[in-house]
Order: structure tokens, then C-alpha cells, then sequence
């Protein structure tokens, strides 16, 4: 049986091996060492600082429990 597919993009938890700027907003900075989220876009990948990617996570959680609970309802 094939595996199942997923819609969530390659992403993963990173800690910055140098300080940079967050791709999201440019005042907050990612210093070494420090946690941050890693988003693949085709061959290169965004960085987003922890508040950041705390209310990309949360947003996007969000989206996918409405998109579900639709498919529920219809389903019934």
C-alpha cells in the first residue's frame, strides 16, 4: 500500500549556526545558537525566528482544524 501523502511543506526545527535576520520580519534577529524554524522553498530554505515561527505554527494548525472539521461536516 503506497504511503499516504502530506500537504505540510519539508520544515524543520534548526538552531542558527550564525546570526541573520528572520525572513519574516527583519527587526527580529536570530542569534547564534539560538532556535529557529527551517522552511524549505524549492532548493533553499527561509529562516524564521521563534515568535515567528510560533504564530506561523499556530496559524496554520488553525487553518488545517477548519479545513478538517469542513471535510467532517460534509462527510456526515
Amino acid at each position: 500500500m503506497p504511503r499516504p501523502k502530506s500537504i505540510i511543506k519539508r520544515i524543520e526545527f534548526d538552531v542558527a549556526k550564525k546570526a541573520h535576520n528572520c525572513q519574516h520580519n527583519k527587526n527580529h534577529r536570530i542569534e547564534r545558537g539560538e532556535a529557529r524554524l527551517k522552511v524549505w522553498k524549492e532548493r533553499s530554505a527561509e529562516h524564521y525566528c521563534s515568535d515567528c515561527a510560533l504564530n506561523i505554527i499556530s496559524r496554520d494548525i488553525s487553518h488545517l482544524q477548519l479545513l478538517a472539521e469542513k471535510f467532517k461536516n460534509n462527510h456526515d
